[in-house]
């Protein structure tokens, strides 16, 4: 990596990587240009396998293939329930070669979910990824008169299954085969028909409101988004990338899949969310995209790793990371690095900062990009202290994904930089919400009408829900959501983003709700890190049998209280949060309490446990 002082090498770019204004256009395009290079890894029983352009090409075709051979027709839907996995990704690109509408469901969603996104979507070919995902797929199926046909990633316990209406993907690619070779103009012929306008993917928001809607993109969004991503993060195909994500989300569909196709970069796939620490290492990305979720979760294993470090290494890493911090002071503030404190700089890399970089994964990156919530500004500092730079982009579902961008010439911790050169974003005069205009703005929701009249204008501005304010640079600050500003009893706006960030920049604090509207003071529900705060109550004896009996112990509620004074010593007395009760029950994407994203359902959780915010107002 080049010096923290010299950001040269993280330069966008607006030259074409590939031709083609449709997704197929592009793979085709680079399966073309790039045939035996390597394009994605996945690790299978403990090896690496790599797939080379010309290898998914080949899987891509057969699935095509079946499919059309099953009777899929142009403008259908093909929806894919699946964790993150290379048969994803593979069969993604197959439904829209053949001119489908594909379109994702999170791995966690409830059977009623399954059933809803499908009958919503129209979907006639349902693609799952195991016998977990079979049975949901096979409990709504009588209910889904469109649906022809389930396929089957991963057919382990299901070789004695037999359904005329399921099959798997092995045998769907054979039929492909069979009937490429009869039809061998078919598929190329259903890929150039693609149109720009064509509908290409449904992204189905996270439904924290109500029931989700599925935002639809066409072929020529997509297109358009993806080559203005390299204006904001140029990558090549030098770059190695992680893909962990959900692929239904539009971050890793965008970001990770689509961004890839274009611009050739490697896509490695971890073994499942639970092995992210471990699979960083091990592949050492040179571009990271993440939510600020895993960067919390990587400065806390630091953090908890310090506290368990010699007194020497404890001297040492303050001294070290002191000297990355004045660096990135000077650095944020646009001032040349003097040559004594570069000459430290190395000595501190050698000596510490290197080490943590090695123990995070994050040692061959080129940079850090961090998007889809806030970031608390001291942990975008943190990274910067240790020489890497890191990115906050901001967008949504309907903007398919990034729309601003801070670039690497000029970080501003806490804001998520100017518009991306793709599109324009401005503030409303009235409102303070923020408005994007632009080819990447979707086309609405899918049979939902009046709700896309009330998303976009008449002047075609998407209207995000977003309050933020535009410095004199054009850099943009969220403030927070437009349904979520809080105004006290004594009619004082609180923003709560802002102190909830501040709160999960905690190693013992994972997710935070902080409330307050109409009340005399703030509150806040708070979900503790399990890993640390088990490991801090075993290092300091204090008893419990499970994790609701942790949650009580008076020892880690004076823990929590410390953190909590921590950051309300930040704030004015009347944004100070007096009371708290932490969440006694342990979360998992499954809950209805999270997002499948992971972020606390902020009015949900209100509800589900207003006996408890109540009793903090007695």
């Amino acid at each position: 990596m080049s010096n923290l002082w010299d950001l040269s090498h993280i330069q966008p770019t607006t030259e074409s990587v590939l031709p083609g204004d449709t997704i197929p256009a592009m793979f085709w395009a680079g399966v073309q240009k790039r045939g035996p290079n390597v394009w994605m890894r996945q690790k299978e029983l403990g090896i690496w396998r790599s797939w080379t352009w010309d290898e998914s090409a080949e899987a891509v075709r057969e699935i095509a293939g079946g499919l059309l051979s099953l009777g899929f027709a142009p403008g259908e839907c093909a929806s894919i329930l699946s964790n993150t996995i290379i048969e994803w990704v593979l069969a993604d690109i197959a439904v829209l070669a053949c001119g489908g509408v594909s379109n994702g469901i999170y791995p966690t969603d409830a059977t009623s979910q399954v059933h809803y996104l499908c009958e919503d979507s129209r979907t006639c070919v349902l693609l799952v990824e195991n016998d977990e995902q079979l049975d949901k797929a096979l409990e709504v199926r009588a209910q889904l008169p469109l649906l022809r046909k389930i396929i089957v990633f991963d057919m382990e316990g299901l070789r004695t299954l037999n359904d005329p209406g399921v099959l798997s993907l092995q045998a769907l690619r054979e039929l492909g085969r069979a009937w490429n070779q009869q039809h061998p103009q078919e598929l190329m012929r259903r890929s150039e028909a693609c149109r720009p306008e064509d509908l290409a993917i449904l992204v189905y928001t996270s439904g924290t409101t109500g029931k989700p809607k599925g935002a639809m993109h066409t072929h020529g969004g997509l297109a358009y988004t993806v080559r203005g991503y390299n204006t904001l993060i140029a990558r090549d195909e030098d770059d190695e990338a992680m893909c962990f994500l959900p692929l239904c989300h539009i971050a890793e569909r965008m970001g990770g899949e689509y961004f890839a196709l274009y611009t050739g970069c490697k896509l490695n796939f971890v073994e499942n969310p639970d092995t992210v620490p471990e699979n960083v290492r091990e592949i050492a990305p040179t571009v990271f995209t993440a939510v600020p979720r895993v960067w919390e979760k990587f400065y806390s294993a630091v953090a908890i790793s310090l506290k368990e470090s010699t007194l020497l290494q404890q001297v040492a890493y303050r001294w070290a990371i002191g000297v990355g911090a004045r660096i990135a002071d000077q650095v944020l503030a646009g001032q040349a690095v003097g040559a004594g404190l570069k000459l430290q700089f190395r000595l501190a890399r050698w000596l510490v900062l290197d080490n943590v970089r090695k123990l995070i994964g994050i040692h061959r990156a080129r940079f850090l990009v961090t998007g889809a919530a806030p970031i608390s500004p001291e942990l975008v500092k943190w990274y910067l202290a240790l020489g890497v730079p890191m990115l906050e982009v901001w967008g949504m579902t309907e903007t398919c994904g990034a729309a601003t961008g801070v670039p690497a010439s000029r970080i501003k911790p806490g804001s998520i930089g100017p518009a991306a050169s793709f599109n324009e974003v401005r503030v409303d005069a009235a409102t303070g919400e923020i408005l994007v205009r632009g080819p990447n703005v979707f086309k609405g929701y899918l049979n939902l009408p009046e709700k896309t009249a009330e998303t976009i204008d008449a002047g075609g501005w998407l209207h995000t829900g977003d309050v933020g304010v535009m410095d004199g640079d054009g850099y943009l600050r969220i403030i927070d959501r437009m349904k979520d500003i809080i105004i006290t009893a004594g009619g004082k706006n609180v923003t709560p983003s802002e102190l909830e960030n501040e709160l999960k920049f905690s190693p013992y604090v994972t997710d935070a709700v902080v409330i307050g509207d109409a009340r005399p003071y703030l509150t806040a529900i708070i979900m503790i890190d399990q890993e640390n705060v088990e490991k801090y109550a075993q290092d300091n004896d204090v008893p419990f049998s499970n994790y609701a009996s942790l949650t009580r112990t008076p020892q880690v509620q004076t823990l929590i209280q410390g953190e909590l004074d921590r950051v309300n010593a930040r704030f004015a007395r009347v944004e100070q949060i007096k009371k708290f009760f932490l969440l006694d029950t342990q979360l998992s994407a499954e809950d209805e309490e999270l997002t499948p994203t992971m972020k606390l359902k902020r009015k949900l959780v209100q509800q589900k446990y207003a006996t408890q915010v109540d009793a903090m107002y007695r």
